[in-house]
């Protein structure tokens, strides 16, 4: 019998065998790569430079594009070199890899969008206490025990799902390494173990839905309250971004891992897996700033300082030569 010591590398499930489609998917994946780099990557430059939002919320927010850089980063770059290059084999150890990081990341950013909720929900309906309930060290242990969790709960898989033996070929049903096609790969009634912690873990997400839900009902509750229709727009405003993300999320998610099987197809099942792996950290940069007037001037202001710097760079460069 084999097993995963005899394994040195997986092969991923391609998207099409079709060479002029392969390199259609390669360019749709760097779009998709590059535009999620400018977005998270202004954000996380625009909140570290300005110092008007150096705020509980503009914080966690640079946090949760730092988790989504890191996120698209894991599966993206493999996907399109092995379009690019014809080939569907990651190693064993680059597996192991990317299911670490993956989990790693999706867990710290559901618990980071939970404390983001926490945040919104005593701006709104604790504003008076709100400096000291989220005040700067109470944030990064926040933000620190969003990226412990995430460590050690990746941890705990990957150790999990790797010390497993697998004897029914190395062919995943999956464009990246992802926990639930490992295991049906498995031989021993041991994968009942590995089962058992993702139930763990499904569980806590679930009391972390909750947790949000509630937080919005009562942000709701109180948003209805505020007696000015511009009060009620300003506080909006700062809700609609994340609850938008919250829903992408979740409800992607749960359409991939509850959907009835007489609907799943191979095809359909990895149309999903883009969906929640590849577009929001895509997507999630376009919603915070759509409906963020500070954010947005934020990003003008930069903007325009780099212009100017690069403008000035080169009139300088022309008058020296």
């Amino acid at each position: 019998m084999s097993n995963s010591s005899s394994i040195t590398q997986f092969l991923l499930l391609p998207f099409t065998d079709t060479r002029e489609l392969q390199l259609l998917h390669f360019w749709l994946f760097l779009g998709i790569y590059l535009a999620a780099l400018l977005g998270n990557g202004l954000i996380i430059t625009t909140i570290a430079s300005d110092q008007h939002l150096h705020t509980p919320m503009y914080f966690f927010l640079l946090n949760l594009a730092l988790l989504d850089l890191g996120s698209i980063s894991t599966i993206v770059p493999q996907s399109m070199a092995n379009s690019l290059w014809d080939t569907r084999d990651i190693s064993y150890a680059g597996c192991a890899t990317q299911v670490f990081l993956f989990v790693f990341l999706a867990t710290a950013e559901f618990y980071l969008l939970t404390v983001m909720s926490y945040d919104r929900y005593v701006a709104i309906c604790k504003p008076l206490h709100y400096g000291t309930l989220l005040g700067s060290r109470a944030c990064v242990h926040m933000a620190a025990a969003a990226w412990a969790t995430g460590f050690l709960n990746a941890l705990l898989h990957t150790a999990n799902t790797f010390s497993l033996p697998l004897c029914k070929g190395n062919a995943l049903g999956q464009f990246f390494c992802e926990i639930p096609h490992i295991l049906k790969l498995s031989c021993s009634q041991s994968y009942l173990r590995a089962l058992g912690v993702i139930v763990v873990s499904v569980f806590l997400a679930f009391v972390w839905f909750v947790f949000i839900v509630v937080s919005y009902v009562q942000i709701l509750r109180a948003v209805l309250r505020i007696p000015s229709e511009q009060g009620r727009h300003k506080a909006f405003s700062t809700c609609l971004p994340h609850l938008a993300v919250v829903s992408l999320v979740i409800s992607i998610a749960m359409f991939a891992y509850l959907k009835p099987p007489s609907i799943s197809s191979p095809s359909l099942d990895l149309v999903v897996s883009v969906l929640y792996s590849v577009v929001p950290p895509a997507v999630n940069p376009l919603i915070y700033s759509m409906r963020n007037q500070e954010l947005k001037d934020a990003l003008r202001k930069l903007l325009q300082y780099s212009l100017l710097q690069v403008y000035t760079v080169c009139v300088i460069s022309l008058r020296l030569q």
